[in-house]
């Protein structure tokens, strides 16, 4: 039986999102809208809005529901930012990111993931302000930069120097820092010059693989 997508989104939405503290509504609204069951694999596709992350092959996954949210929430976008995504994965962060921002750079490491991204972005209409870049996410696009707003959907042992090079001011950086296993996603904000770091959650993502992240 096939599901009733639309449903789901809602049920998500409110069960995972809104229940557990997501307040910005233009976060709600993408999220909503966006259908995830197109970045999942088709072996996955029943567990699209399930309340944990799913593997899209190469080792990677998309992100738990909840997490692409806070996220997203944590950049404060207005709407006409330029966004780096570190770690395209399938393209659904980039998605979120793209209804939230006036141009996303999301960049991917593998590059069979980044092909899947463009290919289920550009399915999905959601391609038109989203550039998808093979390369060195830990290393950021400098090409672009600066970004208002940067997003890091895999763990760091640390904050990436070029990432902080590459991020404006004012701007804010979310990204998760600890150890393979296990870290703390820091919300990194920049103004006036002055930068303050604070912890939104505890998570667990994938390794960033790159120069400045797992090697």
């Amino acid at each position: 039986m096939i599901p009733h997508w639309a449903g789901e989104r809602d049920r998500m939405v409110e069960r995972q999102l809104r229940a557990r503290g997501i307040r910005d509504p233009r976060v709600l609204e993408a999220m909503g809208q966006i259908p995830r069951e197109e970045f999942v694999p088709l072996q996955h596709r029943l567990s699209s809005y399930q309340d944990e992350p799913l593997p899209i092959g190469h080792g990677q996954t998309i992100s738990q529901p909840y997490m692409t949210a806070l996220m997203a929430q944590c950049l404060e976008l207005a709407g006409g930012e330029r966004v780096l995504d570190v770690g395209a994965g399938s393209g659904y962060h980039a998605a979120v990111l793209g209804a939230l921002a006036a141009e996303v750079i999301s960049v991917e490491i593998i590059p069979a993931l980044a092909e899947q991204a463009r290919s289920n972005l550009q399915r999905t209409g959601r391609g038109n302000n989203i550039r998808v870049v093979c390369g060195d996410g830990s290393e950021g696009f400098p090409e672009a930069a600066p970004y208002h707003g940067i997003s890091v959907a895999a763990g760091a042992p640390e904050t990436p120097q070029a990432l902080l090079d590459q991020l404006a001011d004012p701007g804010r950086l979310v990204i998760p820092v600890g150890t393979m296993g296990d870290q703390e996603l820091w919300v990194i904000t920049r103004r006036g010059g002055k930068t303050e770091t604070r912890t939104a959650a505890l998570c667990r993502f994938v390794p960033l693989r790159g120069y400045q992240g797992w090697r």
